[in-house]
């Protein structure tokens, strides 16, 4: 099992470690709650080495990174980031990602831990016929996720790090960087609340990790990243996005570019599942009881018919409801529909709705 360049700092804070996407990392420190309020409330920060970066430059680089994502990254200005899905020829998801634009024909992908081997063996097969330099950049990077209201305080008042300049979805290079090193910051964040990402060797990341916790920044762990994304509708590959869970049945539209020039991988699939509608789609489901819909359980019609599975599921805690992320057949989609979720020998009521189930909070 790998492990990030924090691990160590992971055990002496007492963490509880569990395995994740091929990597030992933290699930909790205190517990989730406290943890899940704290970035609610305060600041949090979070260890996201385990994420995967990949770079592609060169003559083609533009043109390949529009072939591979389904957002449209053309014209756009040093510092964008752009989110997007990757996705196979008959629209199922390859992954989904964020794009940073560092600079003319010069990007900088971040893929998901558990898909890093998929993804750079995909991208390097796409790659043919591409004058471009790609380089699978993952395990030279460490990074730090810094979330919640007070986030922007803290990265500038302990790290001495400009941040308030930058807009949400932008990031930029600090080159000297504080470690002596090339470093990107970035203002996206997966929580629903403002944030910050930074990117650093792994030397320089431990020393950041360390000046935040001991400033008061409380660390988090999996768990509460998790509670964090779903209750804000954020999906989670695996979950809410597969091979067989496309952008549009994800309700991902927004950011599935049909109409940019050239086209993508999928394109047309994607057109055609938009133009007459997905078979299922995922759906946001709150329960009248408190019971907990984990990810799995069978979701009925109100007359008791199988009609879909649970994608995730809690207690939600900024709102104290029980809610799940859901992927139904299309014609139980309608907000206000009445569903049923299985969980173990009972069955409990509930009610599509909004698949946001609490307001982000983000600095715009």
């Amino acid at each position: 099992m790998k492990q990030t360049c924090l691990y160590d700092k992971h055990v002496a804070l007492g963490a509880l470690m569990s395995p994740f996407a091929g990597f030992d990392m933290p699930i909790q420190y205190t517990n989730i709650t406290d943890e899940h309020q704290a970035v609610r409330t305060r600041c949090g920060i979070f260890d996201v080495s385990h994420m995967g970066e990949v770079t592609v430059k060169g003559k083609d680089a533009e043109r390949y990174v529009q072939h591979i994502f389904t957002n449209d990254v053309s014209g756009a200005p040093v510092g964008k980031i752009f989110y997007g899905m990757m996705c196979y020829e008959d629209g199922g998801t390859v992954d989904d990602l964020l794009v940073y634009c560092m600079g003319e024909n010069d990007y900088f992908l971040v893929i998901n831990a558990a898909n890093i081997d998929k993804d750079w063996a995909w991208m390097q097969e796409q790659a043919k016929g591409f004058d471009i330099d790609l380089q699978n950049m993952s395990d030279h990077y460490g990074q730090i996720a810094v979330q919640g209201p007070e986030a922007e305080k803290r990265v500038e008042e302990v790290l001495g790090i400009a941040c308030r300049d930058l807009q949400f979805y932008t990031a930029k290079t600090v080159n000297p960087s504080p470690s002596n090193s090339p470093f990107i910051i970035s203002r996206t964040g997966y929580t629903g609340e403002d944030g910050f990402e930074i990117y650093d060797t792994p030397e320089a990341i431990n020393d950041y990790w360390q000046r935040l916790v001991e400033a008061g920044v409380k660390p988090c762990g999996l768990g509460c990243r998790d509670t964090l994304r779903f209750e804000v509708g954020l999906p989670l590959y695996g979950d809410e996005l597969s091979a067989d869970i496309t952008p549009i049945m994800a309700g991902l539209g927004l950011f599935v570019k049909l109409d940019k020039e050239g086209g993508f991988i999928g394109r047309d699939a994607l057109a055609q599942q938009k133009a007459v509608g997905p078979a299922k789609k995922i759906v946001g489901i709150e329960l009248k009881d408190k019971a907990i819909p984990r990810h799995g359980y069978t979701v009925l019609s109100a007359d008791g018919q199988p009609v879909g599975e649970v994608t995730t599921g809690y207690h939600c805690i900024s709102v104290d409801k029980s809610v799940c992320m859901a992927l139904v057949d299309s014609s139980y989609a309608k907000l206000g529909t009445d569903l049923q979720v299985q969980i173990r020998k009972k069955v409990f009521p509930g009610t599509v709705v909004k698949k946001c189930f609490y307001d982000k909070h983000y600095k715009k």
